[in-house]
Protein backbone atom coordinates (compact mmCIF):
# COMPACT_ATOMS: atom_id res chain seq x y z
CA UNK A 1 0.00 0.00 0.00
CA UNK A 2 1.57 3.29 -1.12
CA UNK A 3 2.18 5.89 1.54
CA UNK A 4 1.29 8.94 -0.56
CA UNK A 5 -1.10 10.64 1.82
CA UNK A 6 -1.02 14.11 3.32
CA UNK A 7 -2.90 14.18 6.60
CA UNK A 8 -5.23 17.18 6.72
CA UNK A 9 -5.02 19.59 9.63
CA UNK A 10 -7.65 19.19 12.34
CA UNK A 11 -10.78 21.26 11.82
CA UNK A 12 -10.58 24.71 13.46
CA UNK A 13 -13.78 23.92 15.41
CA UNK A 14 -12.47 20.60 16.74
CA UNK A 15 -12.30 20.30 20.51
CA UNK A 16 -11.24 17.36 22.65
CA UNK A 17 -12.44 17.68 26.23
CA UNK A 18 -13.09 21.41 25.65
CA UNK A 19 -9.69 22.21 24.08
CA UNK A 20 -8.72 22.66 20.44
CA UNK A 21 -5.61 20.86 19.22
CA UNK A 22 -3.70 20.97 15.96
CA UNK A 23 -2.12 17.78 14.61
CA UNK A 24 1.18 18.75 16.21
CA UNK A 25 -0.46 19.47 19.56
CA UNK A 26 -2.38 16.18 19.39
CA UNK A 27 0.92 14.32 19.38
CA UNK A 28 1.79 15.86 22.74
CA UNK A 29 -1.70 15.04 24.05
CA UNK A 30 -1.20 11.44 22.94
CA UNK A 31 2.13 11.14 24.78
CA UNK A 32 0.50 12.65 27.87
CA UNK A 33 -2.40 10.18 27.73
CA UNK A 34 -0.04 7.23 27.35
CA UNK A 35 2.29 8.37 30.14
CA UNK A 36 -0.16 9.72 32.71
CA UNK A 37 -3.68 8.80 31.61
CA UNK A 38 -6.17 6.19 32.68
CA UNK A 39 -6.26 2.93 30.67
CA UNK A 40 -8.96 4.23 28.30
CA UNK A 41 -6.92 7.37 27.71
CA UNK A 42 -3.84 5.27 26.93
CA UNK A 43 -5.87 3.61 24.14
CA UNK A 44 -6.86 7.04 22.81
CA UNK A 45 -3.22 8.16 22.93
CA UNK A 46 -2.02 5.04 21.12
CA UNK A 47 -4.51 5.54 18.31
CA UNK A 48 -3.67 9.23 17.95
CA UNK A 49 0.03 8.39 17.60
CA UNK A 50 -0.77 5.77 14.95
CA UNK A 51 -3.03 8.23 13.16
CA UNK A 52 -0.38 10.97 13.12
CA UNK A 53 2.34 8.71 11.71
CA UNK A 54 3.46 9.61 8.14
CA UNK A 55 1.70 6.60 6.61
CA UNK A 56 -1.45 6.30 4.50
CA UNK A 57 -3.00 3.64 6.73
CA UNK A 58 -3.54 2.51 10.31
CA UNK A 59 -3.41 -1.07 11.53
CA UNK A 60 -6.47 -2.23 13.45
CA UNK A 61 -7.86 -5.49 14.77
CA UNK A 62 -11.23 -6.92 13.83
CA UNK A 63 -13.64 -7.54 16.71
CA UNK A 64 -13.32 -11.32 16.75
CA UNK A 65 -17.07 -11.88 17.06
CA UNK A 66 -17.15 -14.17 13.99
CA UNK A 67 -13.67 -15.66 14.29
CA UNK A 68 -10.23 -14.91 15.63
CA UNK A 69 -9.38 -11.17 15.70
CA UNK A 70 -7.08 -10.34 12.80
CA UNK A 71 -4.90 -7.35 12.06
CA UNK A 72 -5.88 -5.39 8.95
CA UNK A 73 -4.85 -2.10 7.36
CA UNK A 74 -7.37 0.71 6.88
CA UNK A 75 -6.60 3.65 4.65
CA UNK A 76 -6.81 6.96 6.47
CA UNK A 77 -8.57 8.48 3.47
CA UNK A 78 -11.22 5.77 3.70
CA UNK A 79 -11.73 6.56 7.39
CA UNK A 80 -12.11 10.25 6.55
CA UNK A 81 -14.62 9.38 3.82
CA UNK A 82 -16.56 7.25 6.28
CA UNK A 83 -16.64 10.14 8.77
CA UNK A 84 -18.09 12.47 6.13
CA UNK A 85 -20.72 9.90 5.13
CA UNK A 86 -21.80 9.55 8.77
CA UNK A 87 -22.14 13.32 9.15
CA UNK A 88 -24.26 13.54 6.00
CA UNK A 89 -26.49 10.54 6.79
CA UNK A 90 -27.24 11.53 10.40
CA UNK A 91 -27.19 15.31 9.74
CA UNK A 92 -24.34 16.12 12.13
CA UNK A 93 -22.85 19.56 11.37
CA UNK A 94 -19.73 21.39 12.54
CA UNK A 95 -19.66 21.92 16.33
CA UNK A 96 -21.70 18.75 16.98
CA UNK A 97 -21.36 17.93 20.68
CA UNK A 98 -20.31 14.27 20.80
CA UNK A 99 -19.53 11.79 23.56
CA UNK A 100 -16.94 9.01 23.25
CA UNK A 101 -17.81 6.20 25.66
CA UNK A 102 -16.42 3.27 23.65
CA UNK A 103 -12.84 1.93 23.76
CA UNK A 104 -10.49 3.53 21.24
CA UNK A 105 -8.94 0.10 20.74
CA UNK A 106 -11.73 -0.84 18.33
CA UNK A 107 -13.03 0.74 15.14
CA UNK A 108 -16.13 2.38 16.68
CA UNK A 109 -14.03 4.35 19.16
CA UNK A 110 -11.36 5.22 16.58
CA UNK A 111 -13.98 6.55 14.17
CA UNK A 112 -15.51 8.84 16.81
CA UNK A 113 -12.10 10.46 17.17
CA UNK A 114 -11.62 10.78 13.39
CA UNK A 115 -15.09 12.34 12.98
CA UNK A 116 -14.43 14.85 15.71
CA UNK A 117 -10.98 15.85 14.47
CA UNK A 118 -11.91 16.50 10.86
CA UNK A 119 -15.61 17.37 11.01
CA UNK A 120 -15.04 19.97 13.72
CA UNK A 121 -16.95 18.30 16.53
CA UNK A 122 -16.68 19.05 20.25
CA UNK A 123 -15.82 15.62 21.66
CA UNK A 124 -15.81 14.69 25.34
CA UNK A 125 -14.42 11.38 26.57
CA UNK A 126 -15.55 9.23 29.51
CA UNK A 127 -14.27 5.82 30.64
CA UNK A 128 -16.00 3.02 28.70
CA UNK A 129 -18.34 1.28 31.13
CA UNK A 130 -21.66 -0.50 31.29
CA UNK A 131 -23.26 2.76 32.51
CA UNK A 132 -21.56 5.46 30.40
CA UNK A 133 -24.10 8.21 31.12
CA UNK A 134 -24.07 7.85 34.91
CA UNK A 135 -21.63 10.73 35.38
CA UNK A 136 -22.70 12.85 32.42
CA UNK A 137 -24.55 16.08 33.17
CA UNK A 138 -24.83 17.85 29.81
CA UNK A 139 -26.75 17.16 26.62
CA UNK A 140 -24.91 15.71 23.62
CA UNK A 141 -25.95 15.76 19.99
CA UNK A 142 -24.41 12.40 19.17
CA UNK A 143 -22.88 9.29 20.69
CA UNK A 144 -22.32 5.58 20.01
CA UNK A 145 -22.89 2.63 22.34
CA UNK A 146 -23.14 -1.13 22.48
CA UNK A 147 -26.55 -2.74 23.16
CA UNK A 148 -25.37 -3.56 26.70
CA UNK A 149 -24.55 0.10 27.37
CA UNK A 150 -27.89 1.18 25.92
CA UNK A 151 -29.72 -1.28 28.18
CA UNK A 152 -28.09 0.36 31.22
CA UNK A 153 -28.66 3.94 30.03
CA UNK A 154 -32.41 4.05 29.33
CA UNK A 155 -33.17 6.40 32.23
CA UNK A 156 -30.61 8.98 31.05
CA UNK A 157 -31.18 8.96 27.29
CA UNK A 158 -32.51 12.51 27.50
CA UNK A 159 -28.81 13.46 27.55
CA UNK A 160 -28.24 12.26 23.95
CA UNK A 161 -30.16 13.55 20.92
CA UNK A 162 -28.92 10.98 18.39
CA UNK A 163 -27.43 7.61 19.31
CA UNK A 164 -26.06 4.81 17.15
CA UNK A 165 -25.88 1.23 18.42
CA UNK A 166 -23.46 -1.42 17.14
CA UNK A 167 -21.42 -4.42 18.18
CA UNK A 168 -24.27 -6.83 18.79
CA UNK A 169 -27.95 -7.62 18.38
CA UNK A 170 -30.53 -5.37 20.02
CA UNK A 171 -33.02 -7.37 22.06
CA UNK A 172 -36.80 -7.03 21.90
CA UNK A 173 -36.71 -5.88 25.52
CA UNK A 174 -34.47 -2.94 24.65
CA UNK A 175 -36.58 -2.08 21.59
CA UNK A 176 -39.65 -1.82 23.81
CA UNK A 177 -37.80 0.25 26.42
CA UNK A 178 -36.62 2.86 23.90
CA UNK A 179 -39.88 3.03 21.94
CA UNK A 180 -41.05 6.25 23.57
CA UNK A 181 -37.79 8.06 24.35
CA UNK A 182 -37.10 11.35 22.59
CA UNK A 183 -33.56 10.43 21.53
CA UNK A 184 -33.27 9.22 17.94
CA UNK A 185 -31.71 5.78 18.23
CA UNK A 186 -30.31 3.82 15.30
CA UNK A 187 -29.10 0.24 15.00
CA UNK A 188 -26.11 0.08 12.64
CA UNK A 189 -24.67 -2.52 10.29
CA UNK A 190 -20.98 -2.59 9.49
CA UNK A 191 -17.60 -4.05 10.30
CA UNK A 192 -14.02 -3.03 10.91
CA UNK A 193 -13.18 -3.51 7.24
CA UNK A 194 -15.77 -0.89 6.20
CA UNK A 195 -14.51 1.69 8.75
CA UNK A 196 -17.55 1.02 10.97
CA UNK A 197 -21.15 1.27 9.72
CA UNK A 198 -22.36 1.27 6.12
CA UNK A 199 -26.07 1.14 6.94
CA UNK A 200 -28.48 2.01 9.76
CA UNK A 201 -32.12 1.72 10.78
CA UNK A 202 -34.18 3.63 13.32
CA UNK A 203 -34.92 1.66 16.48
CA UNK A 204 -37.63 3.96 17.80
CA UNK A 205 -39.58 5.45 14.88
CA UNK A 206 -42.13 7.90 16.26
CA UNK A 207 -44.66 7.84 13.44
CA UNK A 208 -44.74 4.11 12.73
CA UNK A 209 -46.01 1.44 15.06
CA UNK A 210 -44.36 -1.43 13.21
CA UNK A 211 -40.69 -2.24 13.68
CA UNK A 212 -38.35 -0.88 10.99
CA UNK A 213 -36.78 -4.08 9.66
CA UNK A 214 -34.71 -2.77 6.76
CA UNK A 215 -31.30 -1.15 7.02
CA UNK A 216 -30.79 1.95 4.85
CA UNK A 217 -27.42 2.40 3.14
CA UNK A 218 -25.15 5.37 3.77
CA UNK A 219 -24.12 7.46 0.73
CA UNK A 220 -21.98 5.99 -2.09
CA UNK A 221 -22.60 2.34 -1.23
CA UNK A 222 -24.17 -0.33 -3.44
CA UNK A 223 -25.11 -3.91 -2.55
CA UNK A 224 -25.89 -7.23 -4.20
CA UNK A 225 -26.05 -10.92 -3.22
CA UNK A 226 -23.99 -13.99 -4.01
CA UNK A 227 -25.34 -17.49 -4.77
CA UNK A 228 -25.87 -18.13 -1.03
CA UNK A 229 -28.02 -15.03 -0.62
CA UNK A 230 -25.18 -13.31 1.28
CA UNK A 231 -24.56 -9.57 1.13
CA UNK A 232 -21.90 -8.16 -1.20
CA UNK A 233 -20.79 -4.61 -0.38
CA UNK A 234 -19.32 -2.27 -2.97
CA UNK A 235 -18.16 0.99 -1.41
CA UNK A 236 -15.29 2.62 -3.33
CA UNK A 237 -15.04 5.48 -0.82
CA UNK A 238 -14.18 3.11 2.05
CA UNK A 239 -13.08 -0.12 0.31
CA UNK A 240 -10.49 -0.88 -2.38
CA UNK A 241 -12.36 -4.05 -3.32
CA UNK A 242 -15.89 -5.29 -2.76
CA UNK A 243 -16.52 -7.41 0.31
CA UNK A 244 -18.45 -10.69 0.17
CA UNK A 245 -19.92 -11.17 3.63
CA UNK A 246 -21.41 -14.20 5.34
CA UNK A 247 -24.57 -12.25 6.19
CA UNK A 248 -27.72 -13.65 4.59
CA UNK A 249 -29.96 -10.75 3.58
CA UNK A 250 -33.13 -9.88 1.72
CA UNK A 251 -32.56 -6.90 -0.58
CA UNK A 252 -35.71 -4.75 -0.49
CA UNK A 253 -34.60 -1.86 -2.73
CA UNK A 254 -31.25 -0.71 -4.09
CA UNK A 255 -30.85 1.33 -0.88
CA UNK A 256 -32.30 -1.03 1.75
CA UNK A 257 -31.89 -4.61 2.97
CA UNK A 258 -33.14 -6.87 5.75
CA UNK A 259 -30.53 -8.84 7.69
CA UNK A 260 -31.61 -12.47 8.28
CA UNK A 261 -28.58 -14.07 9.90
CA UNK A 262 -25.07 -15.44 9.44
CA UNK A 263 -24.61 -18.05 6.72
CA UNK A 264 -22.10 -19.92 8.87
CA UNK A 265 -24.68 -20.08 11.68
CA UNK A 266 -27.43 -21.69 9.57
CA UNK A 267 -28.61 -24.93 11.15
CA UNK A 268 -29.81 -27.78 8.93
CA UNK A 269 -32.09 -29.81 11.18
CA UNK A 270 -33.79 -32.69 9.43
CA UNK A 271 -33.55 -30.86 6.10
CA UNK A 272 -35.03 -27.61 7.45
CA UNK A 273 -32.79 -24.52 7.41
CA UNK A 274 -32.96 -22.54 10.64
CA UNK A 275 -31.52 -19.05 11.23
CA UNK A 276 -30.43 -18.81 14.90
CA UNK A 277 -30.62 -15.01 14.82
CA UNK A 278 -34.28 -15.06 13.76
CA UNK A 279 -35.12 -17.58 16.47
CA UNK A 280 -33.21 -15.51 19.03
CA UNK A 281 -35.26 -12.41 18.17
CA UNK A 282 -38.42 -14.37 18.98
CA UNK A 283 -37.07 -15.85 22.23
CA UNK A 284 -35.88 -12.36 23.27
CA UNK A 285 -39.50 -11.54 24.07
CA UNK A 286 -39.64 -14.03 26.93
CA UNK A 287 -36.06 -14.18 28.19
CA UNK A 288 -34.18 -11.32 29.89
CA UNK A 289 -30.91 -13.24 30.46
CA UNK A 290 -28.06 -13.39 27.95
CA UNK A 291 -28.56 -16.39 25.66
CA UNK A 292 -27.91 -17.75 22.20
CA UNK A 293 -29.17 -20.51 19.93
CA UNK A 294 -26.82 -23.02 18.30
CA UNK A 295 -26.72 -26.68 17.25
CA UNK A 296 -25.20 -29.99 18.27
CA UNK A 297 -24.78 -33.18 16.21
CA UNK A 298 -27.80 -35.47 16.18
CA UNK A 299 -28.02 -38.99 14.72
CA UNK A 300 -31.50 -38.63 13.25
CA UNK A 301 -31.69 -34.88 12.45
CA UNK A 302 -28.06 -34.29 11.53
CA UNK A 303 -28.11 -31.16 13.70
CA UNK A 304 -30.41 -30.45 16.61
CA UNK A 305 -31.34 -26.97 17.81
CA UNK A 306 -30.11 -26.11 21.33
CA UNK A 307 -30.42 -23.06 23.57
CA UNK A 308 -27.65 -21.75 25.86
CA UNK A 309 -28.70 -19.43 28.72
CA UNK A 310 -26.40 -17.45 31.02
CA UNK A 311 -27.93 -18.38 34.37
CA UNK A 312 -27.56 -20.84 37.24
CA UNK A 313 -29.17 -24.20 36.58
CA UNK A 314 -32.13 -25.37 38.58
CA UNK A 315 -34.92 -27.72 37.66
CA UNK A 316 -37.40 -24.93 38.38
CA UNK A 317 -35.64 -22.50 35.99
CA UNK A 318 -35.55 -25.17 33.29
CA UNK A 319 -39.25 -26.02 33.61
CA UNK A 320 -40.33 -22.37 33.63
CA UNK A 321 -38.32 -21.57 30.52
CA UNK A 322 -39.46 -24.70 28.72
CA UNK A 323 -43.08 -23.78 29.45
CA UNK A 324 -42.58 -20.23 28.10
CA UNK A 325 -40.94 -21.53 24.92
CA UNK A 326 -43.64 -24.15 24.34
CA UNK A 327 -46.27 -21.41 24.60
CA UNK A 328 -44.49 -18.82 22.45
CA UNK A 329 -46.83 -18.57 19.48
CA UNK A 330 -44.32 -16.88 17.15
CA UNK A 331 -42.00 -19.90 17.35
CA UNK A 332 -42.62 -22.55 14.72
CA UNK A 333 -42.56 -26.17 15.89
CA UNK A 334 -39.10 -26.78 14.40
CA UNK A 335 -37.75 -23.53 15.95
CA UNK A 336 -38.20 -24.80 19.50
CA UNK A 337 -34.88 -25.96 21.05
CA UNK A 338 -34.50 -29.69 21.59
CA UNK A 339 -32.32 -29.04 24.64
CA UNK A 340 -31.58 -26.12 26.99
CA UNK A 341 -28.20 -25.62 28.68
CA UNK A 342 -27.67 -23.25 31.62
CA UNK A 343 -24.18 -21.76 32.01
CA UNK A 344 -23.25 -19.53 34.93
CA UNK A 345 -20.93 -17.30 32.84
CA UNK A 346 -20.48 -17.22 29.07
CA UNK A 347 -17.02 -17.14 27.50
CA UNK A 348 -16.33 -13.75 25.89
CA UNK A 349 -14.15 -12.28 23.16
CA UNK A 350 -11.61 -9.56 24.00
CA UNK A 351 -14.21 -6.95 23.02
CA UNK A 352 -16.81 -8.33 25.45
CA UNK A 353 -19.03 -10.17 22.97
CA UNK A 354 -20.25 -13.72 23.59
CA UNK A 355 -17.74 -16.27 22.26
CA UNK A 356 -20.24 -18.91 21.19
CA UNK A 357 -17.78 -21.60 20.14
CA UNK A 358 -15.78 -21.51 23.39
CA UNK A 359 -18.96 -21.35 25.47
CA UNK A 360 -20.38 -24.44 23.75
CA UNK A 361 -17.06 -26.27 24.13
CA UNK A 362 -16.85 -25.46 27.85
CA UNK A 363 -20.26 -26.96 28.47
CA UNK A 364 -20.46 -29.86 26.05
CA UNK A 365 -16.89 -31.24 25.99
Amino acid sequence: MADKFKLPETHPEFKLNKQHFTNAELRQVAYSFIKEGEPFEEEIGSFLLDWLKPTSFVEVYTSGSTGEPKKIKLKKQHMLNSAMATAKFFKLPVATRALLCLPAGYIAGKMMLVRAMYLGWHLDTVPPSSNPLDHVYKVYDFSAMTPFQLDNSIARLHLVKKLIIGGGAVSSKIRKMVADVDAKIYETYGMTETCSHIAAKRLNPQKRKKEVRAFKLLPNITISQDYRGCLIIKAPNVLDEEIVTNDVVEIVTYKTFIWKGRYDNIINSGGIKLFPEQIERKINKILDKRFFVSSLPDESLGQKLVLFVEDDFSEENLQKLRHKIDNLETLEKYEKPKKIYFIAKFEETSSGKIHRENTIRSKVD
